[in-house]
């Protein structure tokens, strides 16, 4: 059985999960970490609960979702997997935040080709297993991880608690992202619990109904 932990980071701010097993495996989602100490939160956590992280994934790389790669990488010695069509988006990423006041320092690592995930790949850590799903629309690249096991969705900014990512960017395209949301995620169990990149936890019972 799997356990999770969301830090909120970041000036946004964004969800960055922890998920372990009962093997103390660990894979971090969407690490955000921005502001001072907000790195250190992170690691101090899997310090103290003696996991051992296996796995980095990004559900896109839009730059709150990434800013902590390159901390999580270098800590931990694993490197990030992703889309790799949201590219754009990490090779200039002061260029994109756009907001007066905020810089990030530093760059973000591009993802490697031998990482770079795709609809029906599957990613493991200890005893569980994640179904990677591609549902562009938000961005290019954008991916949820499905543990079917577990009854859990890692929606990064597909879809949140009554809502669903904005898709007003240059690279955004609605009509492939609401027919994705649609015949992707409405169809899974309705007993799914689905964890955002934003905002509080949400089921597919609940954004059926509401959809």
């Amino acid at each position: 059985m799997i356990q999770i932990k969301c830090f909120e980071f970041n000036f946004l701010p964004v969800n960055t999960y922890v998920i372990w097993d009962e093997t103390k495996e660990a894979a971090i989602i969407d690490p955000g970490c921005f502001f001072d100490g907000e790195a250190e939160r992170l690691s101090a956590f899997i310090k103290e609960n003696n996991l051992t992280v296996k796995l980095l994934l990004n559900t896109h790389l839009h730059f709150d979702h990434v800013f902590g790669n390159n901390y999580v990488e270098e800590h931990y010695c694993v490197k990030a997997k992703a889309s790799d069509l949201d590219s754009e988006w990490i090779r200039d990423v002061n260029g994109h935040i756009g907001m007066p006041g905020i810089r990030f320092r530093g760059a973000v690592n591009p993802i490697l080709p031998g990482n770079v995930l795709k609809e029906g790949d599957t990613v493991s850590m200890g005893n569980t297993t994640f179904q990677v799903l591609h549902i562009p629309g938000h961005s290019p690249g954008s991916l949820v991880f499905y543990c079917n096991k577990e009854n859990v969705l890692f929606s990064g900014d597909v879809l949140f608690q009554d809502g669903c990512g904005r898709t007003d960017f240059p690279d955004s395209n609605p009509e492939v992202f609401y027919a994705g949301i649609r015949t992707k995620l409405l169809t899974l169990p309705p007993q799914t619990i689905i964890y955002p990149g934003h905002g509080p936890a949400t089921t597919i019972q609940h954004e059926k109904a509401n959809y």
